[in-house]
């Protein structure tokens, strides 16, 4: 599995740190940018370089996104089609995403999580498996209908 992760300024230290502990951890990690501090650098830029590739490769990638808030890059990223991105909190919602909605991008909010409180969503979320069960199924597939309805 490829990860991309992205970040503007308000996420940039956050994710160079993240980049380094998930190549530690042996993933595969391509930065979509920033590739260095820019103050005046806009989260669009980075959340639609990261959407667009796992938008691309579903099935073989996933994405981390990271601003100030979290909810700038999450907005960006559930704009394109098949991206179900969720601004995680904890460990346990970063799970509950993976295990019941599927996702497929992690957006985190750099301003209110600490390294390691990252550390550990980031884990979580990417230890975890979608569980497969038919409710799921057919929750998920009624939001590709209403996605398919309104693009």
């Amino acid at each position: 599995m490829i990860l991309y992760i992205g970040a503007d300024h308000g996420g940039f230290e956050l994710k160079e740190l993240l980049k380094k502990f998930l190549k530690d951890s042996g993933y595969t990690v391509n930065d979509m940018g920033n590739d260095h501090y820019d103050e005046n650098d806009d989260y669009p830029d980075f959340a639609k370089f990261v959407a667009g590739k796992v938008t691309a490769d579903l099935y073989n990638s996933k994405g981390i996104l990271i601003c100030k808030s979290g909810v700038g890059v999450d907005i960006v990223a559930n704009r394109y089609p098949e991206i179900r991105s969720v601004l995680a909190t904890s460990p346990d919602h970063a799970m509950a995403s993976r295990r019941d909605e599927d996702t497929n991008v992690l957006s985190l909010a750099a301003e209110y999580l600490d390294p390691e409180r990252a550390k550990q969503i980031v884990s979580a979320w990417l230890q975890e498996s979608f569980s497969d069960e038919e409710r799921h199924k057919r929750r998920l597939e009624k939001v590709r209908e209403i996605g398919n309805s309104i693009h």
